[in-house]
């Protein structure tokens, strides 16, 4: 005989398996809702709090940015947290509904303690780096990843000899993102290097694909090396690309954008049509998320064609409307940021047309999200130097 407690549990786990339901989406929804009401009932029970917290998490709308589920499932978390102080499924949890702009400092605590709580884990040493590198603590961040990797590889090596695991290349490009924020150019080289020897992957999925194309566009984008990014390829090249069509849109933007930036607009045009292929590739597949993103690629590189072609006004409308679809959504879990914020690009292009008030307006706003790039910093330090004294 269950429990009332028991069926309640089944009936919500069931909601996820439904075959009639073919959209995951929907199945989700559906558990999340029958999850609310294993919590209602059983408001005490520490698990019906984590797994309707996760469950909030996981179907969060990326356009709400009143974080309203996200703030619900912390308030459900602490709950847990204050009665189970080193339950790692909570801290886990915290970092997850934190890991916005607006939250990010709530989950500071979670950040630094859940490393502690699961040394051996190395997804457990990177999460706490979600949190790290949405307040800016590259040194932090770039100590978590790190840790990961290592004990990624050393699994890996233990269980996919000869491949490398796709958890190995999640932390390679958080950490490429960390060391390039703060400044360290020669480990982001031989991280870099290391990437780019990589022949096999397991398994073959969307967070290899990810990686694979971001750390590269990430090593030569970030450090405004145009040439070098125009001249990139998918690689490994017997990866299953056409698979991923937003992890090769990756390659496509860095390539699109380095060949604008340095004078080879017939190369940055094959790009930006290759982008607008694989945006609607992705509406075709109902994958609006990637769509939009793949659009926001596509415009910034639009916008830097329209700059190189003397089409200033034209240049400018396409980057503000790419900041504007940025700012909209939020970030997938599986990368640390944007190849390039786009306002902060908004900002690089208002400095090229001599407007330092905007372009500093631009990277101010750019900041306010993503705190303390590197070159977010740099370009609003050179914009105000050029305000007139008044307005400085």
């Amino acid at each position: 005989m269950k429990t009332d407690r028991e069926r309640l549990y089944l009936e919500a786990a069931a909601q996820l398996y439904r075959l009639e339901e073919a959209d995951y989406g929907r199945r989700k929804l559906a558990y999340t809702q029958a999850m609310a009401k294993v919590q209602a009932q059983f408001p005490d029970d520490p698990e019906a709090n984590v797994f309707y917290a996760l469950a909030l998490i996981s179907t969060t709308d990326p356009h709400d940015k009143t974080y309203a589920q996200s703030k619900n499932a912390l308030t459900l978390l602490q709950k847990v947290l204050d009665q189970i102080p080193d339950h790692p499924g909570v801290a886990h949890y915290i970092i997850h509904a934190s890991d916005n702009p607006d939250l990010a400092s709530q989950g500071l605590a979670a950040a630094r303690a859940y490393a502690h709580i699961a040394p051996a884990v190395p997804h457990a040493l990177h999460m706490p780096s979600h949190i790290f590198i949405r307040l800016g603590l590259w040194e932090d961040a770039a100590a978590s990843n790190l840790a990961a990797y290592l004990a990624a590889k050393d699994y890996a090596k233990l269980n996919f000899p000869g491949k490398v695991w796709d958890q190995e290349l999640h932390f390679m490009d958080y950490l490429m993102y960390a060391y390039l924020q703060d400044g360290q150019n020669s480990k982001a080289e031989t991280l870099w290097k290391e990437a780019d020897k990589i022949k096999k992957t397991h398994p073959e999925n969307s967070t290899s694909a990810y990686a694979l194309a971001a750390i590269p566009a990430r090593y030569f984008i970030e450090r405004h090396a145009w040439k070098e990014a125009a001249k990139l390829s998918l690689q490994p090249s017997d990866f299953p690309w056409d698979q991923f069509g937003w992890c090769e849109a990756i390659t496509q933007f860095a390539r699109g954008l380095g060949a604008a930036r340095s004078g080879d607009l017939q190369q940055a045009q094959i790009s930006e049509v290759r982008l607008g292929v694989l945006r609607d590739a992705a509406t075709a597949e109902n994958n609006a998320y990637a769509a939009d993103q793949i659009e926001i690629q596509r415009l910034a590189v639009a916008a830097w064609i329209a700059l190189a072609d003397h089409r200033e006004q034209e240049a400018e409308a396409l980057l503000h409307n790419a900041a504007d679809l940025e700012d909209i959504t939020e970030k997938d879990n599986v990368t640390p940021g944007p190849i390039l914020p786009a306002r902060e690009m908004l900002g690089d292009l208002f400095l090229e047309l001599h407007r330092p008030e905007a372009a500093a307006e631009a990277y101010r706003s750019s900041l306010q999200k993503s705190p303390k790039r590197l070159y977010g910093q740099q370009g609003l330090r050179l914009a105000e130097q050029q305000l007139p004294v008044q307005t400085q």
